[in-house]
């Protein structure tokens, strides 16, 4: 609890009122002791004010009282003074569900279930968020340790306004658009807010900042949108068309634009059945064991949704084997 009373009273700053403060601290407390659904009514029964006036309460949240950037730069700050001297700063994004019941919720819609079955493809009335971790090691001085990712930001991410039916062309196409770079967008948004919170930490603007994503933020809009001393660490498709840096005697000496792009390199898949590129051994911890994988690396290289000036790395990781039973066969 000490620890806990210290971490809450680091987010002071995003109060604007010491008593909208002690009910947001009420609050929080009644969330780890609540049963059941953790609605506002249920925080208010756990903490023994069913009988007292709500109305407080919802306006709490409904009013907006309550800086989202201040409430989690404190914990920033925690979680980068746990991290050994120099080691880079590892973020987690991705995003996430939260199903939801009214039909009136602002930002909820029909989505696809991600825990649905692979041969049918279910829907839920949900809203959708956006959700970043920082990884904290367990073994601070150890090469592979296990970690543990604790959520920094929170953001709702739902889709544009649909238009209707009887819109022209053009506004369906600018919605398509829209709504298929919605969530590419916020994040880099993100990410560059995250970076401006750990310049401004007094160790933070020397450490490394790697953010690693699935294939929906390995893109255009986040990609050249990488602030200074930020890598991202992003899935790519199996045959995806890289690039080699153009040769140095290709550049033009007088006027002209340069080349951005030398020859075409083999895809992903070929570069993993290239007998020619030996694979390398590593050691890390993943599911809660450590593995010794094999990997090869392919650089430096450049890709069309990057740019013609960022230079990248290419990452092929060998599946290690694994009994989806007590029993079966190596898969």
């Amino acid at each position: 609890m000490a620890t806990w009373q210290m971490l809450f009273e680091a987010a002071r700053p995003a109060f604007a009122q010491q008593r909208t403060f002690q009910r947001a601290r009420t609050l929080a407390l009644s969330a780890l002791a609540c049963l059941g659904r953790r609605t506002i009514s249920g925080l208010l029964c756990a903490a023994g004010r069913q009988y007292e006036d709500w109305s407080a309460a919802y306006r709490l949240f409904e009013q907006e009282r309550v800086d989202a950037e201040r409430l989690w730069s404190g914990l920033r700050r925690q979680l980068v003074d746990q991290l050994p001297p120099s080691a880079p700063v590892v973020a987690l994004m991705d995003d996430t569900l939260r199903r939801k019941r009214g039909a009136r919720i602002s930002g909820a819609s029909w989505r696809r279930d991600p825990l649905g079955p692979p041969f049918a493809d279910n829907l839920i009335w949900a809203s959708r968020f956006l959700q970043i971790s920082l990884a904290v090691p367990e073994h601070r001085q150890a090469t592979a340790s296990p970690a543990r990712a604790i959520p920094v930001d929170l953001q709702h991410a739902p889709l544009p306004r649909k238009p209707s039916r009887k819109a022209p062309p053009e506004l369906w196409q600018s919605w398509w658009s829209a709504s298929a770079a919605a969530i590419s967008a916020l994040g880099a948004r993100r990410i560059a807010a995250l970076r401006r919170d750990l310049d401004s930490h007094p160790e933070g603007q020397a450490r490394r900042l790697l953010v690693c994503v699935d294939g929906t933020f390995t893109c255009r809009q986040v990609l050249r949108a990488l602030p200074a001393n930020t890598a991202l660490i992003g899935r790519i498709r199996k045959d995806a068309r890289l690039y080699a840096p153009p040769p140095a005697r290709s550049l033009p000496a007088g006027r002209g634009r340069q080349r951005c792009y030398g020859d075409r390199l083999p895809t992903p898949e070929q570069l993993r059945q290239d007998p020619a590129i030996p694979w390398q051994t590593v050691r890390a911890c993943a599911a809660g064991n450590s593995y010794h994988f094999d990997v090869k690396t392919v650089a430096p290289l450049r890709w069309q949704a990057a740019g013609g000036q960022r230079n990248l790395l290419l990452l092929i990781i060998r599946p290690v084997a694994f009994r989806p039973r007590q029993g079966a066969p190596l898969h």
